[in-house]
């Protein structure tokens, strides 16, 4: 009998119990070429790790509730930013669907195009749909939290980084009032963006 209690707190002291960051996220993750995305031809790398995670929302395309109609927005938003307003590829880092589905947009490496003076210091992650009034659902909020954590644990995310909304950084609605009270909330929000 006391060899099994020894062996228990050895085995707590020690590692029996995986940490949270070796889990697996609690999100589905398509890469561009899952969702067919178009070559980008800006290709700037980010200087990493970035200071800031600014949060976004699309406002259009409108949430998507499936993986198809999640890879018609993600194919729609990066047609726009390319064709539209020649920025050579879609402008966020990431992307997340109602289910908390993740969609790699410009990734870990290559500095988006989402919010001005911000883009060089940042990872921007954009909650598809309109989220002035309704508030997204929860999957989509823990992908958030989590893909985040994801971006920390591999170095791209400064430990102390810095949460803010669009809003913060340019004048626009984005990311909307309903998911800007929400991200106010959570640990990291910072009441203003400067860069220095």
């Amino acid at each position: 009998m006391l060899s099994k209690v020894v062996f228990l707190v050895v085995c707590a002291s020690v590692t029996c119990f995986p940490r949270l960051t070796n889990l697996q996220p609690p999100f589905s993750f398509y890469t561009r070429s899952d969702w067919h995305a178009q070559p980008a031809t800006d290709l700037t790398p980010l200087s990493t790790p970035v200071p800031y995670v600014i949060i976004h929302h699309t406002y259009k395309p409108d949430a998507c509730a499936s993986h198809q109609e999640c890879i018609t927005a993600m194919q729609s938003m990066q047609r726009y930013h390319m064709e539209s307003l020649d920025w050579g590829d879609i402008g966020y880092n990431f992307c997340i669907g109602n289910s908390g589905d993740v969609y790699e947009g410009k990734g870990w490496e290559r500095k988006g195009i989402h919010a001005g003076k911000a883009n060089g210091v940042s990872i921007g992650i954009c909650l598809i749909g309109d989220w002035r009034v309704d508030q997204p659902p929860q999957d989509m909020l823990v992908a958030t939290k989590a893909l985040i954590q994801m971006g920390v644990d591999r170095g791209i995310i400064s430990p102390d980084y810095k949460l803010v909304g669009h809003n913060q950084v340019m004048a626009t609605q984005c990311p909307g009032a309903a998911l800007f009270d929400i991200i106010s909330k959570w640990d990291h929000f910072a009441n203003k963006f400067s860069v220095a």
